[in-house]
């Protein structure tokens, strides 16, 4: 069984960007979790580290380090220490004020175009990196709202993103038809193929995106 990490790793993965994965923490810190297969550094200048897809899945599951961390000072985790997620539609409101909002969906949106630079081949920011085809309804939701467009709240209409049975696609959806059209222009710019469909029972039109590969 695959030792879990040290409080001292552990505390460093979660304090990775949440977005593109890139870490912070000394030399010895990033060298012991490329080691271990939970980061890589990058082979261009500045030669960063970013958390590999077995480092994202540490962060998101619940701690279990080797080392406890002290009583009074349990190790912080994604779900207590306020990280950005992209509204999919249909949750709370996240209350924060609408400006700061704004701020935090662009530097997220900007993130996710430098880890495309970072980790796609050929350095295209054209097209979806991997972080996305793992996380594609937080990918595409993150470029939706970038863009502008109003997710659903509880009682407000908007998008909606969700899961679906098939592989690498997500569905959106919206009641508006013409808000619907303009999230296809949206995902297409940010490297998704769409494709617009209808319900079999209530006819209502909703979208199926995936990551361009090409």
């Amino acid at each position: 069984m695959t030792r879990p990490p040290t409080a001292a790793q552990r505390h460093v993965i979660d304090a990775a960007d949440p977005v593109t994965g890139r870490l912070r923490g000394t030399e010895a810190q990033l060298a012991a979790l490329v080691k271990r297969g939970l980061a890589f550094r990058h082979p261009r200048p500045p030669h960063d580290h970013f958390l590999t897809p077995a480092g994202h899945r540490i962060r998101e599951s619940e701690p279990e380090v080797a080392e406890a961390a002290p009583a009074a000072a349990p190790a912080t985790t994604a779900s207590t220490a306020g990280v950005f997620a992209a509204r999919i539609g249909g949750e709370e409101a996240t209350g924060t004020a609408p400006a700061a909002r704004t701020r935090e969906v662009h530097s997220a949106w900007q993130g996710l175009l430098e880890l495309r630079r970072m980790t796609n081949p050929d350095g295209s920011v054209e097209r979806p990196c991997g972080w996305e085809r793992t996380h594609l309804v937080q990918a595409a939701a993150l470029a939706l709202e970038a863009a502008g467009h109003q997710p659903a709240g509880r009682d407000t209409e908007g998008y909606r993103v969700r899961a679906t049975p098939q592989p690498e696609a997500v569905a959106v959806r919206d009641p508006d038809a013409e808000v619907l059209r303009a999230c296809v222009e949206t995902l297409e710019r940010a490297g998704w193929q769409v494709s617009e469909h209808k319900e079999p029972r209530t006819g209502a039109s909703y979208l199926l995106a995936s990551p361009r590969r090409t």
